[in-house]
């Protein structure tokens, strides 16, 4: 973040309820909430927190990474293989 996109940080997100974010990387031209699982598979429940960050923060860009291969978009939230997301940040 530091060489792509100065003043961005990164932060965590949790609410009241429980459900959490690992990663929201925000500055002046960046808005993304990463969630991260170590599965090669996706289930309904998993976008459960990056689905309520949506509602509160529309304007932001969310990603789901897994171990899996498929890459696609579910409910606006672009679901990735860790690998090839990393490497797309070079």
């Amino acid at each position: 973040m530091d060489y792509r996109h100065s003043g961005c940080r990164l932060y965590y997100w949790r609410t009241s309820a429980g459900s959490e974010i690992d990663f929201v990387a925000y500055g002046k031209d960046l808005f993304w909430a990463i969630e991260v699982k170590n599965s090669a598979v996706t289930h309904p429940k998993d976008f459960r927190a990056l689905k309520a960050f949506g509602e509160d923060y529309p304007e932001a860009k969310r990603f789901f990474l897994y171990r899996g291969k498929e890459r696609l978009i579910r409910d606006n939230i672009s679901v990735e293989p860790v690998g090839e997301f990393l490497i797309g940040l070079k």
